[in-house]
């Protein structure tokens, strides 16, 4: 892939972190010495509200952790304005539709943001069907420094 630095996106990343301070992180990690525990901290720590998303975890960087962005309780889930993904490449797709399923379940639109290095062309074709804006292939850690 040409140009790494350069992420793919229907919105600018940079608005994205000034308008919304509230994100999901699906595939949040215990392990503090992984990207998927430092950037949510990183976040935190920043002002933003982190809802860790792990099937494993009970509690990551100090919040409660979620098995799926669909078993977020309504008051949460209503709060949630964007959805960080620390997955593989291979299972954004799959994290995509269940983006889509929460707008549908909440009404509430959210920004698909997935990581520095993950990018998916399936992926991309199932949020711009549902008009779900998106950020592939860039870090909220580094974005949110450039603000």
């Amino acid at each position: 892939m040409s140009g790494r630095k350069n992420p793919s996106a229907t919105i600018s990343p940079h608005e994205v972190l000034k308008k919304y301070k509230t994100i999901a992180v699906v595939g949040a990690s215990k392990n503090p010495t992984k990207d998927a525990n430092t950037v949510p901290q990183f976040m935190k720590d920043h002002g933003y509200k982190v809802i860790p998303v792990n099937p494993t975890a009970d509690e990551i960087v100090g919040e409660k952790s979620y098995p799926s962005l669909m078993d977020l309780p309504a008051d949460l889930a209503s709060k949630v304005e964007i959805v960080d993904v620390f997955r593989p490449s291979e299972e954004l797709p799959q994290v995509a539709q269940q983006v889509v399923d929460f707008y549908k379940k909440t009404g509430r639109p959210v920004v698909f943001w997935a990581q520095l290095g993950l990018e998916n062309e399936e992926a991309k074709q199932v949020l711009a069907k549902n008009k779900i804006p998106y950020v592939m292939n860039a870090c909220l850690r580094v974005v949110q420094r450039t603000l």
